[in-house]
C-alpha cells in the first residue's frame, strides 16, 4: 500500500499549465492573471497522491513558503517524518505543502480554500511568537526532475518582525535562520532544488 494511500491533493492540468505559460525555475511576471487561473475552481481539482505523484500530465499545487527576517532566511533539513521521501536531508527554505480536501471547509473554494490551506500548514509546521506579513511573490517550476516534474510552486514571502519561529514537527530538522550570503555560498550546494531557485532568485522576490 502506498504510503500516500487515501490522500487526495489538488492539481491542475498539464495543459492549463502549458496554457498560462511554461517556464523553468522562478517566473515573477504575469504573476497575477496566472494565480487567479490556478486557483480558479473551474480549472483545479483534487485527485490521488498516489496516482498524481507518478503523473506528469498533472501538476499538484505547493504553497512554498520564504520565511525571513530582514537579510536573515530561516531554513531546516527535511526530517524523515516529512511527506516527500525523495528531498529527505535536504536543507530547504521552504515551508509548506499540499492542499487537502479539509481545506475546502465551510464551503470554501478557490483562493479561500488556496488560503486557508497556506495558513493551515504554516501553523501546522511552526510556532509563531512574532507579527508576520504574507504575501505571493512568485511560481516556481522545475521539470528538471521526478519531484519537480509533477509540482508547480507557488512562491510566498513571509516577513517577521523578530526570529521568535519554531518547529512544531519533526520534518523540520536544525531549524535555524542564516544570512543570505550564507545561502547563496556555502550553503548552496545543500539546498534542495526549488531552495536554490528561490535563492537565486531572491532579488526578484
Amino acid at each position: 500500500m502506498s504510503k500516500y494511500s487515501g490522500e487526495q491533493v489538488l492539481v491542475v492540468s498539464r495543459p492549463l499549465f502549458d496554457a498560462i505559460g511554461t517556464f523553468q525555475g522562478i517566473r515573477t511576471h504575469g504573476l497575477d492573471e496566472a494565480v487567479n487561473r490556478l486557483l480558479d475552481p473551474e480549472n483545479h481539482f483534487f485527485m490521488d497522491r498516489a496516482e498524481a505523484e507518478a503523473d506528469p500530465t498533472h501538476k499538484q499545487l505547493i504553497p512554498y513558503c520564504l520565511i525571513r527576517c530582514g537579510s536573515a532566511i530561516l531554513n531546516y533539513t527535511r526530517g524523515k517524518s516529512g511527506g516527500e521521501d525523495r528531498l529527505h536531508a535536504k536543507l530547504s527554505v521552504g515551508v509548506g505543502g499540499h492542499i487537502n480536501p479539509v481545506d475546502t471547509g465551510n464551503g470554501r473554494t478557490g483562493k479561500d480554500a488556496y488560503f486557508a490551506a497556506v495558513e493551515r500548514e504554516l501553523q501546522e509546521e511552526l510556532v509563531f511568537d512574532t507579527a508576520h506579513t504574507n504575501r505571493i511573490a512568485a511560481l516556481l517550476n522545475d521539470d528538471s526532475n521526478e519531484v519537480g516534474r509533477v509540482h508547480l510552486g507557488i512562491v510566498h514571502v513571509i516577513d517577521l518582525e523578530d526570529t521568535r519561529v519554531h518547529a512544531r514537527e519533526d520534518a523540520l530538522a536544525n531549524l535555524s535562520f542564516n544570512e543570505l550570503v550564507e545561502l547563496q555560498g556555502l550553503l548552496f550546494p545543500n539546498l534542495e532544488t526549488w531552495s536554490q531557485h528561490v535563492i537565486q532568485d531572491i532579488a526578484n522576490l
